[in-house]
């Protein structure tokens, strides 16, 4: 019977102890519930650091500055580190930065905003970027940083001014850096077409722009001289545009308006000529026996371009005498060769005015501008008699005369007047 007892009071002993070993002090679990009660909040409610917005790409011109920004919510205890991914460079953690660049720091609002700023970047900084949180495992989020760079003229692989003869080709390059890489676009300064010739049509097309590195021009004519523009552009400002002159060179070519012409004694004659050259060329005036023209108070002589390769010249013989009367050359010269055009002045008397009023009427439309007179506004005369010389001695130029003045000595002034005229008059 106590042995029983016994036995049961020794088994109540072992039991008790060890069952006692195994709970934790009331005081203890008392204090760790709070703790288990918040990671079970975390874990079943979300309450531990994550992103509030995705991190945003970033693009930039060189030399400007460039910010991430990355909102981390329930921060707590973790830490933010900013890291270059593509490098895994660390560039900062928390609110120090690690890397060596003195271009790079970080701020944070004190709240859940951390940003990462970039200064003057340059195409280096170009890459992947990443908000990285320190928990287990480790949150991030990346964005691309873009460095894009406004185009640039490389000089040394681009044409300068270039000169071709008239017919032959002419390859125009222009080279540009940038990031995009730029386009080329090739216009014509003064807003004339560009001719190319390279088509499968076979045809000479006329563009206002090409888009090309190279612009090929073949068979060139005078016409294509002139400032060509190679202008490179990326979406990037500014654009930039370098500016190349094709010179064409060809021997002078004179092309004269009135071979002939005639004024009264005493008034002011006007001469013309019209030289095209390339390059520019030495114009000037001479009499018929080589005599060379200098301005002085009897002649007066002037130039006007027209393009880059004409030019209008222009002699003015003052109080015009039989002295004047003869032949006058208009030369050009240039370093491939030379060209003369040649007129020839004669008096032309004035025809004197008759009183009738039929006469009147017939010398209007003769003459077509109600003054009977081949007198510019100006006073002086030109264009004489029009058309081309036929031949060069002085016969012919004295048939010619003959018949230019034998006009205002017809004894019937209605000898002159065509058939029609006649029957209206009568």
């Amino acid at each position: 019977m106590s042995s029983v007892t016994g036995s049961g009071s020794g088994s109540a002993d072992r039991n008790g102890p060890a069952c006692t070993r195994g709970r934790l002090p009331v005081g203890t679990l008392s204090m760790l519930l709070p703790l288990l009660f918040l990671q079970l909040m975390v874990s079943v409610s979300g309450f531990e650091p994550d992103f509030l917005h995705p991190l945003e790409n970033v693009t930039v011109a060189q030399g400007r500055d460039a910010t991430f920004t990355c909102i981390v919510n329930n921060l707590g205890g973790y830490r933010v580190a900013w890291i270059k991914a593509d490098t895994k460079a660390i560039l900062a953690i928390h609110e120090h930065v690690i890397t060596n660049n003195a271009r790079l720091s970080v701020t944070h609002n004190d709240y859940n905003t951390w940003t990462l700023n970039i200064r003057s970047v340059r195409r280096e900084d170009r890459g992947q970027y990443m908000c990285q949180v320190n928990t287990d495992p480790m949150k991030m989020q990346t964005a691309f940083l873009e460095v894009v760079i406004s185009p640039d003229i490389i000089y040394e692989e681009t044409s300068g001014d270039m000169m071709v003869p008239e017919g032959g080709s002419a390859k125009l390059i222009c080279k540009a850096r940038g990031h995009p890489k730029p386009k080329i676009v090739w216009r014509r300064e003064d807003g004339a077409t560009i001719v190319s010739r390279g088509g499968q049509s076979g045809r000479p097309e006329r563009l206002l722009s090409v888009e090309a590195e190279v612009l090929s021009l073949t068979k060139v004519t005078r016409s294509e001289m002139g400032a060509y523009l190679c202008i490179a552009a990326n979406g990037v400002p500014p654009s930039v545009s370098k500016r190349l002159m094709l010179h064409v060179h060809f021997h002078p070519l004179i092309q004269v308006p009135n071979q002939l012409v005639g004024a009264p004694i005493n008034t002011d004659v006007t001469l013309q000529c019209h030289v095209e050259a390339s390059p520019k060329a030495i114009n000037y005036w001479t009499r018929e026996s080589g005599e060379m023209i200098i301005s002085n108070d009897k002649y007066a002589m002037t130039e006007i371009n027209n393009s880059y390769y004409s030019v209008q010249m222009k002699l003015v013989i003052r109080r015009f005498h039989k002295s004047d009367l003869g032949g006058y050359k208009c030369i050009s010269k240039n370093s491939i060769g030379d060209a003369e055009g040649n007129i020839r002045l004669y008096e032309m008397e004035m025809q004197e005015r008759v009183d009738s009023d039929e006469d009147t009427v017939l010398a209007e439309d003769v003459d077509g501008d109600g003054t009977g007179s081949n007198q510019d506004n100006d006073g002086s005369f030109n264009n004489g008699f029009q058309g081309p010389l036929t031949e060069s001695n002085g016969p012919g130029v004295e048939n010619v005369q003959e018949s230019s003045s034998a006009r205002p000595h017809s004894t019937n002034p209605l000898c002159s007047l065509s058939p029609l005229l006649f029957l209206l008059v009568l």
